[in-house]
Order: structure tokens, then sequence, then C-alpha cells
């Protein structure tokens, strides 16, 4: 870390090297500046960090480490001072972080959405082709078309749409597309009844070093409230599962107001046993947040 001479810290952020996590690093940058944690963009560095699942483009993410693969490195880099933030998509953390590292703030929201592109659901042929490298989103669409053919998809944003054309459709995060501003033809967003996103898509979860008093409370400004609260919501099922992106398993929770209770919380989780023969889908509501998340990912293991 270092300070400018008007006392404005320079800020060193962490961040994959794809287009879609260099938006993300630039976009929690602004918001750093708009707080006044950093006054320009020389006052900001971007650390770029090359991780082991985004130098192997072809193993399938279940095979070579789940969400840590995304995440771990970009850790290291503020476990070993290279960087006072990171930035990362907050569906690829993972269920448990270095307890050196804390999570400084989670900004506003983006639509949490999975979505097909190339074409709608109903317009799928039988036995349709769908690229996609998410054992979750497999089981949820087999669930619902049990004719689809599944092929591995891998690699970030502009590789796997160039890939579209060798299937009838793929499944992507929507927050992606809307982030890049990309115009497709064909878009379906799926309701989280139909297909329950992985915890955490769509938010963005910045951490820093737990001892490093000033950078939380330049990240506590960019913390969007409601946006964390559900976040922590569906890490704790994350955390009860004991698993990260390798699991056939999501979670959607929402903030609900009740007249009696005040705010509450709805989460809707879903589970699939290992050779995703077996799947369920429940929803439970609660106004405790974490202990609503454990409670679901206790009831639907149960299930299985």
């Amino acid at each position: 870390m270092a300070v400018t001479t008007e006392g404005a810290r320079t800020v060193r952020i962490a961040t994959r090297g794809s287009e879609l996590a260099l938006w993300q690093a630039h976009h929690v940058q602004a918001a750093l500046a708009a707080a006044g944690v950093c006054d320009h963009a020389d006052q900001v560095e971007i650390v770029i960090v090359s991780t082991s699942g985004d130098r192997d483009k072809i193993t399938p993410l279940h095979e070579i480490g789940g969400k840590g693969i995304f995440v771990k490195e970009v850790q290291a880099a503020l476990l070993d001072g290279r960087a006072d933030v990171a930035v990362h998509s907050a569906k690829d953390m993972p269920a448990v972080s270095p307890p050196e590292l804390t999570l400084g703030a989670v900004p506003l929201r983006a639509n949490p959405h999975d979505v097909l592109v190339g074409s709608r659901l109903n317009e799928l042929a039988a036995g349709a082709r769908i690229g996609t490298g998410s054992v979750r989103r497999r089981a949820q669409l087999a669930a619902l078309r049990p004719d689809l053919v599944f092929d591995e998809l891998r690699g970030n944003i502009a590789t796997r749409l160039n890939r579209l054309a060798d299937f009838d459709a793929i499944v992507m995060a929507a927050a992606p597309l809307d982030r890049l501003g990309l115009q497709l033809d064909v878009v379906h967003e799926m309701t989280a009844e139909q297909m329950v996103p992985q915890v955490g898509q769509g938010a963005l979860a910045v951490e820093c070093r737990a001892n490093d008093a000033g950078m939380l409370a330049g990240l506590a400004a960019i913390n969007h409230k409601h946006s964390r609260a559900v976040f922590e919501c569906e890490r704790a099922f994350l955390t009860e599962l004991g698993g990260d992106c390798s699991l056939p398993a999501g979670a959607h929770a929402v903030l609900t107001s009740d007249a009696l209770t005040g705010d509450g919380y709805s989460i809707t989780g879903f589970l699939a046993s290992e050779d995703l023969a077996t799947s369920h889908q429940i929803t439970v509501t609660g106004v405790d947040g974490p202990a609503l998340g454990t409670r679901l990912a206790v009831e639907l293991r149960s299930r299985l």
C-alpha cells in the first residue's frame, strides 16, 4: 500500500485478467474513487493474476478443484502483500477463505439469474445439444428437459460465445452479458424456479486483509447492505454443504418484508446427487439469513 501526498491511498486491486474480471476491478476502482478512498485513476494499480482456472481452459471445473481455481491465486496476492484488495465474482468464492482475509464489501448485486443463449427453452428441439461446464446447470436443465444432450464448455465469455455455433444453445450467467454490454440475438432468462442460480451469482466479493483497518473502512463505503445480506445467507448454505462449484447445488436468497417480523429472507435451494439421478428444490423463509441458509442445506441433504 502507498499513500499519496494528499493522504489518499494508492490502492492495488488484484484480479484475474479476463475482460469481465477487468471490468469488475475497474467498477470497484470507480466506486472507491466515488467514496473518496482514492482520488484518481493513477492512484489505483490493477494487479493481474493468472489463475489455474484461466490457464486450463479444457478440463471440467469439477475435476480440477471447483471454485478455488479462480480465487486462490488472487487471494495469494493479498496474503503476500502484492495487493490491498482482491475483486472476485462472488459465485467463484469457496465456502471458506483464509483466516487472514475478510470480506470487505459486496457492492450492489447485478442480475443473479442464468440465461440460455441461442434459443428459448421451449423452442429447443428434442435432443438439442447444450453447452455448459456446470454440473448444477446440467442437473436442472435435465430435470426440465430429460431429452437434452450436454457437452462441456469452458473459457471466458468471448470464448464461450465464439463456440455458440457448435451448440443449439449455451448456458451462461446474465450478469456478465449485462456488464460487458453484449447484445445477442436470443437470450432467454431462466427464473430461479426453473434454474436456481449459483451461490453469489451476479454479486462481486471484495476482499482485503483482516488486519487492514484503513482498507476495511474504505470498503465499508462501497458495501451494499442488502446485497451482502443475501450473499451471506447463500454462502451459509454452501458452507454447510462443505462444497464449491463442483457440487450440483445452487441457492438464491431474496429479502422479504413481513408486517409481523420485519425484514426477513426467502431462500430457494437446489441439490442433486453426484450422479445427477436425484435432485430436490425447496424454499424456506425466516429472519436469520445465515441460519436459514444452513437450515436449507441440512434439509436438502437429508432428502437425497
